[in-house]
């Protein structure tokens, strides 16, 4: 073989090796537990949570999942999921037990997502970690919310992934105002202002846990709560962003 055309099969291999594949193998999907179930009767989670499952699947990278038993929060097939979304809370029962709080804190300290819905706010409000992981938890010694009505929610972070590009908007809701204030470092993205006593409170924050990330809003009271096109994007995104991808804009 002489000396060109050893040179020819030299530059037809390298360029081979740097030429991309002709289906570029797409990022692994995000699998995502809805977990509802046990909720009191003025939360209609037979409605609320397919319809908080679709908007979550306009992003085709979420896979997602709706679990009707909170008591699987104890179980360890909850690590075969990337973000739990907690959609749920029943002050008439108890929580789901020890078992199922130490399985949460593990899974998020761990490096996997979070994302608590409307009044999850007080899954366990009597767990004192409970706190440390969401941010800030429902005091009922506070006003609980402002007259279930129409308000404006406004980004407060614009620069922060998930409201990146995301503009002020209407949504049809309860207000809340019953979120005690702690020493957890939070990052508030998106606030609220009280027609009742004219202050703005916090309507989705985040904040890290270990090596996990939280996202927690208020916002989801009923189906008509989440028509509007600012709230199932907010939720998406914090999807996204607590499993740790890239956050799209998904119109």
């Amino acid at each position: 073989m002489n000396h060109f055309t050893l040179s020819c099969l030299i530059i037809a291999s390298l360029c081979f090796a740097a030429w991309p594949p002709a289906h570029a193998a797409e990022p692994a999907a995000a699998k995502v537990l809805i977990l509802t179930g046990n909720d009191y009767p003025g939360h209609k989670w037979k409605e609320t949570s397919p319809v908080l499952a679709d908007l979550l699947r306009k992003d085709k990278r979420l896979s997602v999942t709706i679990q009707d038993d909170p008591r699987f929060l104890a179980d360890p097939k909850l690590n075969d999921y990337d973000v739990i979304v907690l959609h749920y809370m029943n002050w008439e029962s108890a929580d789901p037990g020890d078992a199922a709080r130490e399985n949460l804190r593990k899974f998020v300290a761990g490096g996997k997502g979070l994302v608590l819905v409307h009044f999850a706010c007080g899954v366990f409000k009597d767990w004192p970690e409970f706190q440390k992981i969401v941010g800030r938890v429902y005091d009922p010694k506070l006003r609980a919310h402002d007259p279930y009505g129409k308000f404006t929610v406004d980004i407060a972070d614009p620069q922060h992934p998930i409201t990146n590009g995301l503009k002020p908007f209407e949504t049809v809701d309860e207000l809340y105002t019953c979120l005690a204030e702690s020493d957890a470092k939070i990052k508030i993205l998106a606030t609220a202002r009280s027609k009742v006593d004219e202050k703005n409170y916090p309507m989705g924050f985040v904040l890290e846990y270990g090596k996990g990330r939280v996202f927690h809003s208020v916002l989801g009271h009923d189906v008509k709560a989440f028509a509007a096109d600012g709230v199932g994007e907010l939720y998406r995104r914090a999807c996204a962003w607590t499993a740790g991808m890239l956050v799209t804009n998904s119109k």
